[in-house]
Order: structure tokens, then C-alpha cells, then sequence
């Protein structure tokens, strides 16, 4: 799979080459196991995927090879060095990478039972290539100009098997992806491998709204080494013995979540074809929500909601959402991206300030019904406090008086 570390800086790409030589068509064929294990084929009875476009950004799309004729049906580069088509694979390392996960998504095969198909096999392909080794725009630039571009050209699905490695993206991503979920594209991105050093999901695949995948091996258990785990992972697929075409028409075998997330993007394809009223929530809610439970009970951060199950995305009985059930972008950003407070403006001053009197305490409080019938606290400090020592002393000489004058009528009664 792809991945860059910050600054969009190519690190590896394809995650594990195995065999790089051609095989017999039944032989390819065969070896994918995964049409018939996760209902796949069973869908193809509804649909394949005719009239839906997914957008591959990737190193570009050889669509000469035979399995990918007449699938590829536009594109663009944004890479500087590719055909204005988005059919010259680009980039130093494993420019093959683009063509190998069209042709798990969309592949045509070369015959009746021969050669590689993809998950959805009527399913057109948007070939945009661009360069991870930066240039005069960088590849998160790219990326973000190759999303809009995929949105703008009439996409519905978008397929992104690439990490950045880190858990946040650059603020143009922002507006970019939710550009594409506002116009209703599903966003498919890739988990990652630890095999390629990604131990945790990275962005996009930590995007809010974004369908992560996962990898599990031949026997359904979750890929050490050609998956990774995180919590926004969304459902998991087959990401080890994947057998693709690569350019010039060759069949490799590879590992890797780059492979599991085109199988994935088909499969929403399929979706898409068969129920085309659903919004993008809606298409996600019936992959996630039919999705085989796997490993802990419940979602957890190394299969999401489970393995997928093709037949049931279509043509399960799925109630619908008003929320895409993994997250939105939108609500993310209006809480993580606040936008800097408007700047206030500063009071204005006389030259020559007068001084603020002190306020008086009760200044600020209710002004009573009954006037001056009521003391205030100002009353009672200057007024109030003076008058009860000065009553208290009367009332001390009263006392002493009184004392006084009983005795003195006491003494005479006596005489």
C-alpha cells in the first residue's frame, strides 16, 4: 500500500510483492477466493455494477491491459508527470500500484472464467494518478485537487489506498473530502499494513465519514503483517494472496490493505447499482450493517463492524439511517477547526480620562417598591451604625437611673 509520513514524503508503496510472473487464466482465476467466500458472486446476480464510476487516486491506471479494457473511461494527473488521461503509471516505486487495484475493483476478466475480475465488473474506472514524492504540489495538495476533481467529473465511489501515517491531515483536506460527502460520493481508504511499519489507521482512514478497511488472510482472521488496527476502522476484507494485473498485462500475487479496499469500493459499487434512491450514508450503513460480527462482540479496532458480505449489501432487508455510522466530517470540523474568534475592538479614550468614582455597593441592585422606607446597605453603614451605639449608651444610663431611683424611694419608705 502507499503511505507518505508527513509532508507527503513517499516511504513504501506496494505492501508485499510475492510472484511477479504471468499464470495460466484458470490459475488466476481460482485464486480468487474471495468472490465466491464473500458473497460476491451471489451479488452478481443483481448487479455488477453497471453505471457506477469509482474514482481510483492512485499511481495512474494502465487501462490497455486486457483486463481493464474499456473499464477505464476517464481520468486526469495531478502528479506533473503522467498522460492527461490518468493512464501512465507514475512514480518510481511500484508505479504498478494504480493498476492492481483497478483491477480488484473493476477488473473485466479476459474471458468467460479467465483472469482477473473485479468485484464489481461493469463498474467504470476514473484513473487519477498523482506523484507521493512532492514536485511543485504536494501530495497532500494532490490528493485534495484529485478528490474535488473525482466529485466535480461525476464519481460515486472514491478509492483511496494510501496512508498518510499520521492521524491528522492537512486543513485543505477538510474541505476536499467534505466536498465529497456533501455530493453524496462514499470515500473507501485503507487501513494500512504493519508490514509497511503502519502499526495504527492514519488519514484518510481516521477521517470521520470515511469507509475503513481492514485485512484478514485466507482464513478469514485478522493479517498481522497486511493490516493494521484503530478505531475507525469500519469493516474488514481479504488483504493477503490477492491476485491482480499489473501493467503490461502481467499477474502478481500481493498482500496489503491497498488490495482489501478496491474489493471493498467494488462491492459499494454493487450497492450503488442496486439501490441507487440511498444516499452515501445510507449505501455505507448497508455495508457496515451486514457486515459478519467478528473477533470481540460488537465494532471493535481490528475488524469494525466484521467481514464483509457482499450478497447481504445488496440484498439484505437494511432500515435506514439519517447518519453516515461512521462519523461526520462536518460536525468534526466545526469542533476541532474552530475558527479564530473575530477580532474585538478596543474602547476608545479621552485624553484626559476623568477619574471613575467609586460605585456605591447597592448601585447596580433593584430599586425598591417602597423608596426610602427600606435602608440600604449605604444607610445602614454611615446611619445606622452610629445611632445603635448611641442608643445603647442611652440605654445603659436608663438602667443606671432606674437603679438609682428605686433605692432612693426604698430609703425613704424605711424612715
Amino acid at each position: 500500500m502507499k503511505r507518505w509520513a508527513v509532508g507527503a514524503v513517499l516511504m513504501a508503496s506496494l505492501a508485499s510483492l510475492l510472484v511477479a510472473t504471468p499464470a495460466s487464466a484458470d490459475a488466476v482465476r481460482d485464486q480468487e477466493y474471495w468472490l465466491q467466500e464473500y458473497g460476491i458472486e451471489a451479488a452478481w446476480q443483481t448487479t455488477k455494477g453497471a453505471g457506477v464510476t469509482i474514482a481510483v487516486i492512485d499511481t495512474g491506471v494502465d487501462g490497455s491491459v486486457k483486463e481493464l479494457v474499456g473499464a477505464v473511461t476517464g481520468g486526469t494527473d495531478f502528479s506533473g508527470k503522467g498522460a492527461p488521461n490518468g493512464q501512465k503509471p507514475v512514480g518510481d516505486e511500484n508505479p504498478a500500484h494504480g493498476t492492481l487495484v483497478a483491477s480488484l475493483a473493476a477488473g473485466r476478466g479476459t474471458g468467460a472464467g479467465t483472469g482477473v475480475i473485479g468485484a464489481a465488473p461493469e463498474a467504470n474506472i476514473m484513473a487519477i494518478s498523482i506523484g507521493f514524492t512532492g514536485g511543485e504540489i504536494s501530495s497532500d495538495d494532490q490528493i485534495a485537487q484529485a478528490v474535488r476533481y473525482a466529485v466535480d467529473q461525476g464519481a460515486d465511489v472514491i478509492n483511496l489506498s494510501l496512508t498518510r501515517e499520521t492521524l491528522d491531515w492537512p486543513l485543505s483536506w477538510d474541505s476536499a473530502f467534505l466536498y465529497a460527502m456533501d455530493n453524496d460520493v462514499v470515500v473507501v481508504a485503507a487501513a494500512g499494513n504493519r508490514g509497511s511499519g503502519t502499526t495504527s489507521v492514519g488519514a484518510p482512514a481516521t477521517m470521520p465519514g470515511v469507509l475503513t478497511v481492514a485485512g484478514v488472510d485466507v482464513n478469514g482472521v485478522a493479517s498481522f503483517n497486511a493490516s493494521t488496527q484503530g478505531i475507525t476502522i469500519g469493516v474488514s476484507a481479504p488483504s493477503e494472496d490477492l491476485v491482480g494485473v499489473a501493467p503490461g498485462g502481467s499477474h502478481v500475487l500481493w498482500n496489503g490493505t491497498s488490495g482489501a479496499t478496491p474489493i471493498v469500493a467494488g462491492i459499494v459499487a454493487l450497492v450503488r447499482a442496486a439501490h441507487p434512491e440511498l444516499d452515501a450514508a445510507n449505501v455505507i450503513n448497508r455495508i457496515v450493517k451486514t457486515a459478519h460480527d467478528t473477533g470481540a462482540p460488537g465494532t471493535d479496532a481490528i475488524y469494525g463492524f466484521g467481514l464483509i458480505d457482499a450478497e447481504d449489501a445488496v440484498k439484505a432487508q437494511v432500515p435506514l439511517v439519517s447518519r453516515n455510522p461512521m462519523g461526520s466530517l462536518a460536525e468534526w470540523i466545526t469542533i476541532y477547526r474552530r475558527a479564530e474568534s473575530p477580532a474585538v475592538p478596543l474602547p476608545t479614550f479621552s485624553p484626559t480620562p476623568a477619574p471613575v468614582p467609586d460605585a456605591a455597593p447597592d448601585a447596580a441592585g433593584p430599586v425598591s417598591p417602597l423608596g426610602t422606607l427600606l435602608p440600604t446597605v449605604s444607610m445602614l453603614r454611615n446611619v445606622g451604625v452610629p445611632l445603635a451605639v448611641y442608643g445603647i449608651f442611652l440605654a445603659i444610663m436608663a438602667v443606671w437611673g432606674l437603679a438609682g431611683w428605686r433605692r432612693f424611694r426604698s430609703t425613704r419608705e424605711t424612715e
